[in-house]
């Protein structure tokens, strides 16, 4: 059984207050930038080899 809290799905993804219609699913205009600087910093990101590696590869090789 977990006890973790469940996710309002109304509650900004970022810090967890009532997301606002305006700007929704954030609470405000500074979520929606940290957001925004998260997505341009690279913060937010996929496990794995980067392209460089996978270009550098010979066209054989496996993943």
């Amino acid at each position: 059984m977990s006890t973790a809290p469940k996710a309002d799905k109304n509650a900004c993804p970022l810090c967890g207050k009532p997301a606002m219609p305006k700007h929704k699913p954030f609470c405000g205009q500074g979520c929606r930038d940290r957001d925004l600087l998260n997505w341009l910093g690279d913060a937010y990101r996929v496990p794995g080899p980067s392209a460089d590696e996978i270009l550098d590869r010979e066209p054989d090789a496996p993943l």
